[in-house]
């Protein structure tokens, strides 16, 4: 009788759970069971396993293996246990002394003639390693890069499962195989607020989006430009520090995406659902294995809504708690999951169903309430987290004059916001804010309190009805974040009314 143990992972969406792997051979009927609910991929890896071993030169055993997967309550799926299944099951039918098992993670899928394949989810695997205390994690070839972004453990990765049962062994692997530091990071980007002309106010609006991490929404005619000034935002957002950029890479690692191969990415992320997206494709979820949903995938960066009335309303409300926390809870029968979700928020819009609301030739057909009943799909409480509500109006002849206007790469414009975002941090260190977006009214008013000058500025537009008390803490935040923009200590009354401005289309959407 032999046992033998060793370590593989299950990845919940971007979650990673280490999985002890027991394998018993023992007298008895000849098959093989796996125990610790696993799910139809898991018990499949029995015949993958068999195969995989015969083929690499490893009789298989002719007694009763018996593979545990603990801890037991947890569901098991996927294809990534197979390698620590057959590395379990050579060294208890061998009595191989393995200490390397003890320190090790496996995590890979084995085919049939033994060869190593990839799977998703490499790099919450190596972070889970890593959590564990596990020295090395032993990955396919083609996953190594994904894993080696993982600082302080020894990455290696193999093509056959022969390579891993010498490493077992304790023989030395081929120099190629084990890898030694990590790439560097990048940022990258295709996209520049060069190639956008016109539209002065609108990039304006998102440079102040962008310096104080303000939600924003544009209203505008069809092919006024809204979807292209929204897909160019991220790259006018800082790039991503380490830990962060090691947060998105492990999104797109868990769904499958190799863009940080060769190194993080440090550009924030940008997605775009389609309006029919449904409310699991959004936020994530489901009745078996978690799916992750777009605003994960957009955690760090920015999640455009392109033709927001067109989405179904329970879609919309369902962003309003990832708004508030910067997480999606999901409590299903059999898992209760938090996933990332800390997003920039842009909506876009028609103004009404025409389009063309907005026309000064009254081309429009639509009666009041067919324009208001349009832009009432978007519920009041998901906009009363917006700060900046733009009109981007169609540009003039002159806004194509390459001569006349002054036209600012994103890389210009970045650096405004990094020297912005860097006053508002160094203002906000003593707190647990990060950006002016983040701070609480209440807080706003009474830790970071407005001169006397501009309270009353501010004071008489609320009495003047132009916007309510929530709308006054929204533009007291705004001009706080244009005020580290002009390197000013605090707002004055030229930023309140800029951003007053910056709300003028209030009356056109729902409060």
């Amino acid at each position: 009788m032999s046992i033998a143990r060793t370590f593989s992972c299950v990845t919940m969406a971007v979650s990673g759970h280490a999985i002890d792997v027991e394998a018993h051979v023992s007298e008895g009927v000849v098959g093989m069971s796996v125990t610790g609910l696993a799910d139809t991929s898991v018990n499949e890896a029995k015949d993958r396993v068999r195969a995989a071993l015969m083929n690499s030169g490893v009789a298989w055993p002719q007694r009763r293996i018996t593979v545990g997967l603990s801890p037991a309550w947890l569901p098991k799926h996927g294809s990534g246990l197979d390698l620590a299944i057959a590395v379990s099951i050579f060294v208890a039918e061998t009595n191989t002394s393995a200490d390397i098992c003890r320190s090790t993670l496996f995590y890979a899928e084995l085919g049939l003639d033994g060869r190593i394949r990839g799977v998703n989810g490499t790099l919450v695997a190596a972070l889970t390693a890593k959590r564990i205390g596990c020295a090395r994690v032993v990955v396919a070839a083609q996953d190594v890069n994904q894993a080696r972004l993982v600082d302080g453990i020894e990455v290696i990765g193999v093509h056959h499962l022969r390579q891993a049962l010498d490493l077992v062994r304790g023989e030395q692997l081929e120099p190629f195989e084990s890898v030694a530091s990590p790439p560097v990071e990048t940022y990258e980007s295709t996209l520049d607020f060069a190639q956008v002309r016109g539209q002065r106010a609108a990039k304006r609006a998102l440079e102040i989006a962008a310096a104080g991490g303000h939600h924003c929404a544009l209203l505008g005619p069809p092919g006024v430009g809204k979807t292209l000034l929204a897909s160019r935002l991220p790259t006018i957002l800082p790039p991503l520090e380490h830990a962060a950029a090691l947060e998105v890479a492990a999104v797109r690692s868990a769904i499958g995406d190799r863009a940080d191969e060769n190194g993080l990415c440090l550009t924030p992320p940008f997605a775009s659902p389609h309006h029919t997206a449904s409310y699991t494709a959004l936020v994530g979820g489901g009745s078996g294995t978690p799916v992750i949903g777009l605003v994960t995938q957009a955690h760090r960066g920015v999640l455009f809504m392109d033709e927001a009335p067109e989405f179904a309303s329970n879609v919309l409300d369902a962003l309003r708690q990832p708004l508030e926390s910067g997480i999606v809870s999901l409590s299903r029968k059999t898992f209760t999951l938090d996933l990332p979700a800390r997003f920039q928020l842009v909506l876009a819009a028609n103004p009404c169903p025409c389009g063309q609301g907005l026309d000064p030739r009254g081309s429009c057909r639509c009666t009041p309430m067919q324009r208001r009943r349009y832009l009432m799909r978007i519920s009041g409480p998901l906009m009363d987290r917006v700060d900046i509500r733009m009109i981007v109006q169609s540009p003039s002849v002159a806004d194509f004059d390459p001569v006349a206007e002054r036209v600012e790469s994103s890389a210009t414009i970045r650096e405004r916001v990094i020297e912005a975002r860097d006053r508002a941090s160094r203002r906000l260190r003593a707190t647990a804010w990060v950006t002016n977006s983040d701070i609480p009214g209440p807080a706003l008013r009474e830790l970071f309190p407005l001169r006397e000058e501009v309270a009353r500025e501010l004071s008489a537009v609320l009495h003047g009805g132009r916007v309510s008390a929530r709308g006054m803490d929204r533009i007291a935040r705004v001009a706080w974040t244009i005020a580290d923009l002009k390197g000013e200590s605090s707002p004055s009354q030229e930023h309140v009314r800029e951003a007053l401005a910056l709300r003028d289309s209030e009356q056109q959407w729902p409060n």
